[in-house]
């Protein structure tokens, strides 16, 4: 399988750079504006390690890969990648991509910081090559749960792509739901049009409906389908896998859009660090960064961190620093630890928030509820 070139505008690798693999979706079938925050962060980081001296005065290299939501390429890049000598590899966003980066990365005795993919198992045995950033699949879809119930939907839709993180989602709120009195309604997405949806949305007098399927297809059809029938006027849209964060939802759905509360990571005010960051991101982005693009910054500030101080000639040495990282990231002090049922080193927690766009100024978000 022929693996992508290095991404234009990364440095050509040299032998006295220290190298990071980065796994980023940056073309279809990948969530591509999710990439683009993610590399966004991921680069800003890298440059400030560089303006900061480097790893030991080495500069601190990017050997970027694009996955486009494919495990089999992920998986080949993560070959390539430890190949070239990478130190460690960084990103995804994908969680069934992450999924078969971290198990090669697990295979080949190379330390992967996963930073967006929430998949509770990331990896189907413990591992001290991993850790994650994102919290956990079972922890958001909980907190989003807790949001359904407080705004008073007992009797909820789930419109569900078939995938493996789909259907886990689906699992995690029925658990949730069901033995506090509410009724999980799965509608077959195998065929259906957005008006059959609306149909079965009445038949089940269902007052909210979660769009588990892909973006732009065929979530933005649904809800302009929901909106524009009237007899749906009371219906909740919602989307917790935070498709309503980036702004091709916005420019696609315009007010449409509005009003579906999302998962996402982020505190309820940010400090000086986040604050400084968000800046330089919305510079090099041209709009608000999304929790995503903190992500990418966090993810290459503990690695360098780690790298400067556990060195990086050795891969197990870094592996092992996992449980040792203690680094003020954008989002909070960040650390590692072991979660009952993951296995993988996890920052136990991040921030955690359902928000929405505001019907009277789509550009602007709400929160919700935090978790």
């Amino acid at each position: 399988m022929n693996t992508p070139p290095t991404t234009p505008g990364t440095r050509p690798v040299d032998g006295s750079s220290v190298r990071i693999g980065a796994l980023v979706p940056l073309t279809r079938p990948g969530w591509a504006e999710a990439g683009r925050h993610l590399l966004a962060g991921l680069r800003l980081a890298a440059d400030e390690a560089n303006a900061a001296g480097g790893i030991a005065g080495r500069p601190l290299e990017l050997v970027v890969r694009d996955t486009a939501a494919d495990p089999a390429r992920a998986e080949a890049a993560v070959d390539e990648l430890a190949e070239l000598g990478v130190a460690a590899l960084a990103g995804e966003y994908h969680s069934v991509v992450a999924r078969a980066a971290a198990a090669r990365a697990d295979a080949l005795g190379l330390p992967f910081l996963c930073s967006s993919a929430v998949l509770d198992e990331l990896t189907e045995r413990p591992t001290e090559w991993v850790a994650r950033l994102a919290p956990a699949q079972s922890r958001g879809w909980r907190t989003y749960a807790d949001f359904l119930l407080g705004a008073g939907h007992t009797r909820i839709a789930v419109a569900a792509d078939p995938s493996v993180y789909w259907a886990t989602g689906t699992r995690i709120l029925r658990e949730h739901l069901e033995p506090r009195g509410a009724t999980l309604v799965g509608l077959d997405m195998r065929a259906p049009t957005p008006e059959a949806v609306c149909e079965d949305l009445l038949t089940h007098r269902a007052t909210a409906l979660l769009l588990l399927v892909g973006h732009p297809e065929p979530a933005v059809p649904l809800v302009r389908a929901v909106r524009r029938d009237p007899r749906l006027a009371g219906v909740m849209l919602g989307a917790p896998a935070g498709q309503p964060e980036f702004a091709e939802w916005a420019k696609l759905l315009g007010r449409d859009g509005a009003a579906v509360p999302f998962l996402r990571y982020l505190p309820g005010r940010l400090g000086p660090l986040g604050t400084r960051v968000e800046a330089a991101l919305r510079e090099r982005l041209g709009g608000a960064p999304s929790f995503v693009a903190f992500e990418g910054y966090d993810t290459v500030a503990v690695l360098a961190d780690v790298l400067r101080t556990h060195g990086t000639d050795d891969r197990a040495r870094t592996a092992a620093a996992w449980p040792h990282v203690d680094v003020e990231g954008t989002r909070g002090r960040i650390r590692f630890s072991r979660v009952p049922g993951i296995g993988v080193r996890q920052w136990n927690w991040p921030p955690l928030q359902v928000a929405d766009r505001d019907p009277a100024d789509p550009t602007r978000f709400r929160v919700r509820h935090t978790g």
